[in-house]
């Protein structure tokens, strides 16, 4: 069993597995590398990280036009149903849920929440899904962290990891984490969206070859990678 991972710039991907489609972090409007308009996505699931507008994006349009579940945190979800988003899933950390044919559990993110209006999003979160046989760690906006080691023990195949600094870890410390996690391979994201977070994915990919274990997957915005 396959999954077809997309790269919708920023921290946005669209996961397509067994006929099921999931988007994460669906920041597509204002987004200058946006590879997606929000009205040509139809997803069944959409996993939220944080609050803040750069991650939240579109979900409120896409979940109100297409019904699809958004999952993330209670306080993320009980905005979102003040908004006029009726199908939601309040979850909270270390928290795990079977949705059928993606697992969800939250891991701890090192960062901050608020949505647009200032008002408190919660505490941030990652993800692990386990879907097609695979398990996939999302880190979200996050730093390095030590328990990124327990993360790497659940055996992933696929992590997301933020490089873009400022705001989040940056490449160094992502090699770090990639040293914690283990993972099969890892995809870069949260860079190159705006110049304090801009980076050099080719220099990234080269030290994740030298100095990790892990394969590196640079995509570009909308460019696509199959998990085997």
């Amino acid at each position: 069993m396959s999954i077809k991972i997309t790269w919708l710039g920023h921290s946005a991907f669209k996961l397509e597995a067994e006929g099921h489609t999931i988007l994460l972090d669906p920041f597509l409007t204002g987004n200058p590398l946006a590879a997606a308009k929000p009205e040509d996505l139809n997803p069944e699931i959409i996993f939220l990280s944080h609050a803040h507008g750069d991650h939240l994006g579109d979900t409120v349009d896409i979940a109100k036009r297409t019904g699809a579940l958004v999952v993330s945190n209670a306080e993320i979800c009980g905005w979102l149903g003040t908004h006029g988003v009726e199908n939601t899933h309040g979850m909270n950390t270390g928290g795990g849920y079977d949705f059928g044919f993606v697992h969800c559990k939250l891991t701890v993110a090192h960062h901050s929440s608020s949505f647009p209006d200032g008002s408190y999003g919660g505490n941030p979160n990652g993800f692990i899904l386990t879907i097609a046989g695979k398990r996939l760690y999302y880190a979200g906006d996050t730093s390095l962290f030590s328990d990124m080691r327990l993360i790497g023990d659940q055996v992933i195949d696929l992590a997301f990891l933020p490089i873009g600094d400022n705001f989040t870890m940056g490449p160094e410390d992502s090699l770090r984490a990639i040293n914690y996690i283990r993972p099969r391979s890892v995809i870069p994201m949260h860079y190159k969206t705006w110049p304090p977070i801009d980076q050099d994915a080719s220099e990234w990919g080269n030290a994740v070859n030298n100095e990790t274990t892990a394969q590196p997957i640079v995509l570009d915005p909308g460019a696509s990678h199959v998990l085997i």
